[in-house]
């Protein structure tokens, strides 16, 4: 960014458990500071430049510290094997940012928020859950719970043939083996993949910018841990710390009915903001609506 910019962004690393390094940007704007901040990261399998740039320079452009990482064996970041999306150690990981945040000079810990979609909306729960630090929470159409997206997205004629595709590939790490893939998205049927949606397909398939290190694929182990991953069973434990949960009308990825029961679940401070269409449209045909929620969220909660 120019030096005229409103706000400027650098790259920076951050020591994760077993020596990994986690790489993102940190948008900084400018003015004297300490400043809020709010950390963000993307859902299953998705990097920093899926959509989630333009959220960060929002956050930032309104006076916030906005931290954007990539998860571990994504993107950027460090870790093996590469394209493996662990839920749990993607949590312990962000909390590890967390702590890379508040210790910036330009950074308010006691003012530090939480923004995560998709995938990352269902960590956003468990950590505020879960860490006092976090004063704010947006988590925006979030998993809520994976065995019931497991039920709908598999046919029963297919579950078997599923199940024998994931303890396949178990035996074959116990022999030693590398871990096994598939797409993370194609509409071929024929192929192996976790979403087949259209809209889907067209998110992830976007065009990133030259140099961005992201395949079509995820290990065939993270749909097992996909499928055992119920971040929803957290979210009565989020308050006293505000939620703001971001769901669109007729999402058939996460659900838009688990997550307004889920809704229903969670104790004040709360506020729900309903986005006309389905999973995507938040970052898309939408992203003004669902950025500005967030913004006026994070206005009212850590400024």
């Amino acid at each position: 960014m120019s030096e005229d910019a409103a706000i400027d962004s650098v790259e920076v690393e951050i020591p994760a458990e077993g020596g990994i390094a986690l790489r993102g940007l940190l948008y900084r704007p400018r003015g004297s500071g300490p400043h809020p901040a709010i950390t963000l990261a993307h859902g299953y399998g998705g990097v920093k430049e899926h959509g989630l740039l333009r959220y960060a320079e929002a956050f930032a452009d309104a006076g916030f510290v906005a931290l954007l990482h990539d998860h571990r064996g994504l993107g950027a970041s460090g870790g093996e094997p590469r394209h493996d999306v662990d839920p749990w150690q993607q949590v312990e990981d962000w909390r590890r940012v967390i702590s890379f945040l508040e210790a910036q000079p330009e950074v308010d810990a006691d003012r530090i928020g939480i923004w995560g979609t998709s995938y990352a909306g269902g960590h956003a729960i468990v950590l505020g859950a879960t860490d006092r630090r976090l004063r704010c929470v947006v988590a925006q159409v979030p998993i809520i719970n994976g065995y019931e997206q497991g039920l709908r997205r598999v046919a029963p004629e297919n579950v078997a043939a599923l199940e024998r595709v994931l303890d396949e590939d178990e035996r074959a790490r116990f022999r030693g083996e590398a871990p096994r893939y598939q797409a993370l998205v194609s509409e071929d049927p024929s192929v192996p993949a976790s979403y087949r949606a259209p809209d889907a397909t067209a998110f992830y398939l976007q065009p990133l910018p030259e140099g961005v290190a992201w395949e079509n694929k995820v290990t065939v182990r993270s749909t097992r841990k996909a499928r055992m991953y119920e971040p929803g069973a957290w979210i009565r434990r989020v308050s006293p710390t505000p939620l703001l949960l971001v769901v669109a009308e007729h999402d058939t990825i996460t659900l838009t009915d688990t997550a307004l029961a889920a809704y229903e679940q969670a104790l004040e401070p709360k506020r729900l903001e309903l986005i006309t269409g389905g999973h995507f449209d938040p970052y898309v045909a939408g992203f003004d609506r669902s950025s500005r929620a967030a913004l006026d969220w994070f206005g009212s909660h850590l400024t």
